[in-house]
């Protein structure tokens, strides 16, 4: 049974709490200062019993709490997304304290297959030279992030996948899209579920792939799972990157 101690009770953290023991995993400790009854400092003594933090709180607080976490010698599972332009910063903290810490735009299982996906069908309708690409996002209108880190991941792949594409343009456009940019919109309105979608167009048809979040039931169970993965490592991991260890651990 793996001890997790959760920086952060907002929605996801709850959802963590819930499926834990699913998961061979035991929550022994919350820590968020905008609750009274749980622990409002991370430090030796609030994560003694701990064997992996999982932090989805907020991303100013990202580094300070990588920086408290580490110092323990204490492992981390970061799902907290807006931080990504602090990545060095983060690994510089790992790599001092000789610990582990695995980060990710999205710890849904589903969504990572779907960027796995991504890659290679963009891969190969690229080389075809008929298509051009494209990417949009809708999400509930609580979410504090546009575009979401997700779909900046995804817009990554399409612009690794396309030669010809340089840059990504997230903004409305006033004036005719360059052919070296990929346009990737977001929509935030009512209740929508996270729901991402790429797609390539050509004078002859179209092709589109989405992915649609039901629930976050999904993004707990990937950090969970990352929980386990990280336990006996060292150093800073992309999810992305290492998805598929993930998911047999």
């Amino acid at each position: 049974m793996l001890n997790i101690a959760l920086i952060g009770y907002g929605q996801m953290g709850k959802i963590i709490d819930k499926l834990a023991p699913e998961y061979d995993c035991r929550v022994v400790r919350i820590i968020d200062p905008s609750y009274e009854e749980y622990n409002h400092e991370i430090n030796r003594e609030t994560l003694f019993n701990a064997d992996v933090c999982i932090d989805f709180s907020l991303p100013d607080h990202v580094i300070g709490n990588v920086e408290s976490i580490c110092k323990t010698g204490k492992k981390v599972v970061l799902g907290t997304t807006g931080w990504f332009a602090s990545l060095s910063s983060v690994e510089s903290i790992v790599r001092m304290n000789n610990t582990g810490l695995i980060y990710a735009s999205n710890f849904s299982i589903g969504m990572n297959i779907f960027f796995y996906f991504a890659e290679q069908i963009a891969g190969m309708v690229a080389d075809s030279g008929i298509y051009d690409a494209y990417g949009y996002e809708k999400h509930h209108n609580k979410k504090v992030d546009s575009p979401s880190g997700t779909a900046k991941d995804l817009a990554e792949i399409l612009v690794r996948s396309f030669p010809k594409k340089k840059k990504t343009v997230y903004d409305k456009l006033d004036r005719k899209i360059e052919e070296s940019e990929l346009h990737f919109a977001s929509i935030r309105a009512g209740s929508i579920p996270g729901t991402h979608t790429f797609g390539f167009d050509s004078p002859f048809d179209n092709i589109e792939c989405t992915h649609t979040a039901r629930n976050r039931d999904g993004f707990a169970i990937g950090a969970l799972k990352a929980a386990h993965w990280i336990t006996n490592k060292e150093g800073t991991y992309n999810y992305s990157d290492v998805f598929v260890e993930v998911i047999k651990s």
